[in-house]
C-alpha cells in the first residue's frame, strides 16, 4: 500500500494481497484521523459482506472468491471508546454483472483499491445501542 495525503484528502493504492479493512486502520493510525468519509473503487478476489438481520440483532454474512470490481465501497472512520473503528459497505461485480454486497467483512485486493479518505475535522464516538444491536453514532449531548 501506497498513500499520499493531501492537506484533509488522503489518496491510496492499495495493492494485490492486501485486505482492505487492515490498510484501512494503518494509514487512519498512523494519520491519527479519527473522523472520515471513506470512498473507494477496484478489483478484489475475495471478500465476505453481511447484512444485519434487525430481529435477531446478528449479522448474515457470505463468502465470495472470484474475479469481481468494486462497484462502490463507501463509508466512516471514527472511534468507539476513543479506538479505531470503520464502518465500511461494499458492492461488487462479477463478469456477468451480477453485484453482490453489503456490510463489509474482509476484502482481499486481487489487482488493486483505488481509495479516497476525506478526513473531517472533530470526533464523533459510537456506543453500543442494547435496543437496536448496533454500534451506533454518539453525539455527546445524546442520551442512548
Amino acid at each position: 500500500m501506497e498513500y499520499r495525503r493531501l492537506k484533509q484528502t488522503i489518496i491510496a493504492r492499495i495493492d494485490k494481497g492486501e485486505e482492505i479493512l487492515e490498510q484501512v486502520q494503518v494509514i487512519a493510525q498512523k494519520e491519527q484521523i479519527t473522523l472520515a468519509s471513506v470512498q473507494a473503487l477496484g478489483a478484489v478476489g475475495q471478500f465476505r459482506v453481511g447484512v444485519f438481520q434487525t430481529q435477531e440483532k446478528q449479522y448474515l454474512a457470505n463468502d465470495f472468491q472470484g474475479d469481481f470490481e468494486i462497484v462502490s465501497l463507501t463509508g466512516t472512520i471514527n472511534t468507539m471508546n476513543g479506538a479505531f473503528y470503520c464502518h465500511l459497505h461494499m458492492s461488487a461485480g462479477n463478469e456477468k454483472g451480477e453485484v453482490f454486497g453489503g456490510h463489509l467483512n474482509r476484502a482481499v485486493v486481487s489487482a488493486t483499491c483505488e481509495m479516497v479518505i476525506q478526513i473531517l475535522e472533530g470526533n464523533v464516538d459510537r456506543r453500543y445501542h442494547e435496543q437496536i444491536g448496533l454500534n451506533l453514532l454518539h453525539f455527546q449531548d445524546e442520551q442512548i
